[in-house]
Formats: structure tokens, sequence, C-alpha cells
């Protein structure tokens, strides 16, 4: 609804002090707004170079500004070695990677981000939080959406939590959690009740089928080498 796919029943928003239903005003506001769906919707049968020139192109970005910043990303974002390959034969992580890169490439004022670490490695996830920190010290706004508390307390300095369609509370990450914690609060407002439990015996008792049809009890041995004393 925020990047403008969606129309609201009722309510308001502005964006980059726009109105992103107002067909003179939402070209604009796209022109300005980098997106990274949950669906990544990236074109299989072109390649990482071939796919961000198209977004440059679509952003009317001049050639050579295209060729500087797609280069720039891709070292960045370790997509130099698959450069020349179809985003076809990617995996998910370094689909995630190139739609990030896409969405950065017109340097954007405004960022949506779904689920922007889901199947990223290590290395690259630390690149990317520290490239948002630039991004967003320089005045721009990130948009992120997660279900990773981790990643939300990293990153964001305030939240929306959405239950059923429902914004049920937003505030600033440092009043959310005072005298408590993200995931407590979380778990107040989607109604997770503290009784509820888990029993599954079978599960708490370590019993295996081989061992349950021989009446063997199934036991793990973990190896461990000793310490050597000091001389």
């Amino acid at each position: 609804m925020l990047t403008g796919i969606l129309a609201p029943s009722s309510g308001y928003v502005s964006l980059l002090g726009l109105d992103p239903w107002d067909p003179r005003q939402t070209l604009e506001i796209k022109r300005r707004t980098g997106v990274v769906p949950e669906d990544l919707a990236l074109f299989d049968n072109l390649t990482a170079v071939e796919y961000l020139t198209f977004v440059g192109r679509m952003y009317l970005m001049e050639k050579t500004t295209i060729q500087q910043r797609s280069r720039e990303l891709m070292d960045l974002l370790q997509l130099v070695d698959v450069e020349k390959k179809l985003t076809v034969e990617y995996s998910h992580g370094m689909k995630k990677k190139l739609a990030l890169a896409a969405a950065l490439l017109p340097n954007p004022d405004l960022l949506f981000l779904d689920e922007p670490f889901e199947g990223v490695d290590a290395v690259t996830s630390r690149v990317i939080r520290d490239l948002l920190a630039i991004y967003v010290k320089r005045g721009s706004t990130v948009f992120v959406t997660s279900h990773v508390l981790e990643i939300i307390q990293r990153i964001c300095t305030h939240v929306g939590i959405i239950v059923k369609g429902q914004l049920v509370e937003q505030s600033s990450l440092e009043d959310l959690q005072r005298g408590s914690s993200l995931e407590q609060r979380f778990l107040e407002k989607v109604g997770t009740s503290e009784e509820a439990s888990i029993n599954l015996a079978w599960l708490e008792d370590g019993e295996s089928n081989s061992g349950a049809a021989n009446g063997d009890s199934a036991k793990s041995t973990v190896a461990t080498e000793e310490p050597s004393e000091a001389s």
C-alpha cells in the first residue's frame, strides 16, 4: 500500500511530503523510492549487468552513471563473479543482493525492504547493515519489514507491530523496550498465551523409532580431548 500498488480503503498516507495516490505526484515518489519486495520479481533471462542497466534506464539515469554505480554495487555485494550469469541461475541470497543493488542504484530518498537479510550470508549481512547505516545517516529513510526481531533491534530506530492487517503498536524502539523487551511486547500484542506449553513426551524422552522397536534406549556420545597438564 505504501509503495502505491494497493489503494487504501480509508485513511491517508504522505510519502516524501507527497500523496502516493495522486496521479500528478506518484511518479515523483517512485522516482525517489527504491523497493526490494518479498517476491523479488527479477528477470530470469538477464544478467546482473543487464538487469541493473534496465533499472537505471527506467529511472532515466545517464549511461555512465549506471555503469559506475552498477560496478560499485556489484563489488560491494560480491556479485562480480556471477555478473555474466543469468539470474535464473542465482541462489536466493544472490537474487536478494541483486534486488538490493537495483533498489540503491538510483540513490533514492526512501527505501522499502522486505526481509532484506533472508538467505544472505553473514559477511554480506554486515556489509548491508553498514551500507544502510550510511544511507540513514545522510537523512534518508529505510522502511524494513521482518519477522526476525533481532534484526529489528539492531538496525531500526522506530517500530510498528502489525497484527492481522492492523497497526497495533507504533513508537520508537527505545520507548517500546522500556521496562520490557521487544519480543515480550510483540508477544503481548499478538495475543500469545503464556499458558501455552509444548507437550511432546517422545521429544522429551529422546526415544527413537528404532529404540522403541527394540526396547533399547538411545544415547548420544560426545568425544572430548582431555587438556594436558602444564609442565
